[in-house]
């Protein structure tokens, strides 16, 4: 469950509409085919009754509302199209500065990465149904990690060992060493695969690789792998 923290206000039932408190706002990356949390923060004195919908952006769906907390009731619709928080009598006295409002968030496998999805709403209204803030929020298609497949970690290597892995089909994809410096870079194939050789021999002792895929100005990175680079006759032995 790969997202991002965002900021927003839970108006209390007592102020007019939109006048005394900022509108809301949200920003969460999900990257395809995967579920992420887009957090609204809550504002202090919110009135029972008092209730925040997050509208889904479209294409997307609510799946969960996972926060468990006296005086709240989480909510989400059969059709996945909206999620809710709603104040309960059992809020009294419970603080609500900084509070954050969690909702889960489902991106479809064929969001292309790097797309705006629009559609994204926040909106507060009390327990009669009147509007006291509204606000958009922003999701954006993140990129899932590459991996790196080969070398293997523990096995002594050449100079210059084949690198390879999966990423995003079309993902530029570039393999750093442990000192930061560029190994090799290659473009993921249509069907998730991508091969490189090192243009620099590496030197022979302990080194660590890292592949970052970067795709329609999104990026992301794979896990780190150590690696054992032996001379070339030693490796051949």
């Amino acid at each position: 469950m790969a997202g991002a923290v965002v900021a927003g206000v839970l108006a209390c039932a007592g102020t007019p509409a939109l006048a005394q408190d900022r509108d809301l706002w949200g920003a969460a990356t999900i990257a395809p085919g995967r579920e992420g949390i887009l957090d609204v923060t809550g504002h202090e004195g919110a009135e029972p009754g008092t209730t925040l919908t997050l509208s889904a952006p479209r294409g997307t769906r609510v799946t969960g509302t996972p926060l468990d907390a006296p005086g709240l009731r989480g909510r989400v619709a059969a059709d996945g199209r909206s999620g809710t928080y709603t104040v309960t009598a059992d809020a009294t006295g419970q603080p609500a500065r900084d509070r954050m409002f969690p909702f889960v968030l489902a991106v479809p496998a064929d969001a292309v990465p790097g797309t705006r999805l629009h559609g994204c709403e926040l909106r507060v209204t009390d327990a009669w149904g009147v509007r006291r803030a509204a606000g958009r929020c922003a999701v954006t298609v993140g990129l899932a990690g590459p991996t790196l497949t080969r070398p293997l970690s523990g096995v002594p290597l050449g100079t210059r060992p084949e690198i390879a892995g999966t990423a995003h089909p079309g993902a530029r994809v570039t393999v750093r060493d442990k000192d930061d410096h560029e190994a090799c870079a290659t473009t993921a194939a249509p069907d998730g695969t991508w091969t490189c050789t090192p243009g620099p021999a590496f030197p022979a002792g302990r080194n660590r690789l890292q592949a970052v895929a970067t795709l329609n100005g999104v990026s992301a990175m794979s896990e780190q792998i150590d690696i054992s680079v032996a001379t070339e006759a030693r490796a051949g032995q």
